[in-house]
């Protein structure tokens, strides 16, 4: 059976929301808890070759106005720093099936 690892947070109604679609297809879930264990440089990169960095922020949330990042300009390099240390900054769940 084909499982699916979800990145998201405890507390964000839409990673509860993409747990409760999964389990209720049957389908694996391995769930990484961001306020636990933050996503590696590489596991960044691997979702930003798929999607751009700026399709992986969420710019309009919470987490990135209460950073004061709203009007910055930030190199990719600060930005994968400051996602490392808050993973709130993010459009989150972020799903990943296999190499998908």
């Amino acid at each position: 059976m084909v499982g699916v690892q979800i990145f998201g947070l405890k507390n964000s109604a839409s990673t509860r929301a993409a747990e409760r679609f999964f389990k209720e297809r049957g389908i694996g879930i391995h769930f990484v808890d961001l306020k636990q264990k933050p996503m590696s440089p590489g596991e960044i990169r691997r979702f930003t070759e798929r999607v751009t960095l700026a399709g992986l922020v969420d710019t309009e949330g919470k987490a990135w106005v209460d950073a004061g990042l709203k009007y910055m300009k930030l190199t990719d390099s600060e930005l994968l720093a400051k996602i490392e240390r808050e993973p709130g900054l993010l459009r989150l769940p972020l799903i990943r099936c296999a190499n998908r």
